[in-house]
Parts: C-alpha cells; structure tokens; sequence
C-alpha cells in the first residue's frame, strides 16, 4: 500500500505542473516621470499598471500566457 502511495503522490504532482503557465506581463508606467515599461510584478509603489495582460516580455502580443 505504501509503495503505490509513494508512486501515486509523485505521478499526481507531476500532473498538476504540467498544467501550469507563466504568468502574464503587464505594461507599468511611473508616477513620477512618465516612463514605462514591462514586467510580471509590481515594481513598486510608485509605479501604476498602464496595459495588459500580454503574452511576451515587450508587452506586443496581447492575452494571457497559455491561452
């Protein structure tokens, strides 16, 4: 029993990762000066999100990653 559990649980978390996707990229613009640029995560607190998602790090191909 235990060694159909140990094959099980490995087999099962495989499974899962393989169904995931990058997270998308979003358009940032700073509060400050104007400038913008791409990235995954907030950049800080005085950046705002300007555009997305997209699909690509120069922020071109709209949609989400994956889809």
């Amino acid at each position: 029993m235990k060694s159909r559990f140990a094959i099980a649980l490995p087999a099962a978390v495989f499974c899962v990762t393989v169904l995931a996707a990058p997270a998308p990229w979003f358009m940032w613009r700073s509060k400050l000066d104007g400038k913008a640029f791409c990235a995954q995560t907030l950049p800080g607190d005085g950046w705002e999100k300007a555009g997305g998602p997209y699909q690509d790090a120069r922020c071109q191909r709209p949609g989400i990653p994956g889809r």
